[in-house]
């Protein structure tokens, strides 16, 4: 039997790792005729433009949830491109994670709700509870979650913690800020 070979790692640095592992990328174009560095700047910048307007969506969602009088969890989500692969999202709580515990009560965990509404709008790109397929094993077919597609993919808001109406209103609120600005 013969012995196994090793590369010597000293020979070898992370950059020239990097470069050799990226090198049939870096003349790559993508569909829009970018080249990788520049698909790759352009993906920066919707990451970075997707930080500020989570954040100005969540306080509107926070807002439109008090003036509802309702306390849950509000979510948004940025996909970029036209199906979700990976994503970045962020979450406030609005006065309670959780709700409904008791003695005889399991609760309910707003953010597994709010996150299980964007799971099933990830997959169907349909507003939650549209009812386009059966509920798949962790989802509910519960309203109170948008989806759109938006200049540079896919924005999804979800909000639980009050009825699917009013779940929808809060929504509605951060889609309004996500759906001007990515």
């Amino acid at each position: 039997m013969m012995p196994k070979k090793y590369f010597p790692m000293g020979l070898l640095t992370l950059q020239t790792m990097a470069a050799l592992v990226l090198l049939p990328t870096l003349s790559a174009q993508d569909k829009s005729g970018a080249t990788a560095p520049d698909a790759a700047k352009s993906n920066n910048q919707a990451a970075q433009n997707f930080a500020g307007v989570a954040d100005q969506a969540l306080v509107a969602m926070k807002k439109r949830a008090e003036e509802l009088d309702i306390k849950g969890v509000a979510l948004v989500a940025f996909a970029e491109g036209d199906t979700v692969k990976s994503w970045t999202s962020k979450m406030v709580v609005v006065g309670n994670l959780t709700s409904g515990q008791g003695p005889n009560q399991k609760g309910n965990n707003l953010l597994g709700i709010a996150y299980s509404k964007a799971a099933e709008m990830a997959d169907t790109l349909k507003d939650s509870g549209s009812k386009v397929r059966p509920p798949m094993t962790g989802e509910y077919g519960w309203q109170g979650g948008l989806v759109i597609k938006g200049k540079t993919g896919i924005v999804i808001v979800a909000f639980s913690g009050g009825s699917s109406e009013d779940d929808l209103k809060v929504s509605h609120a951060g889609m309004d800020v996500m759906a001007n600005n990515l």
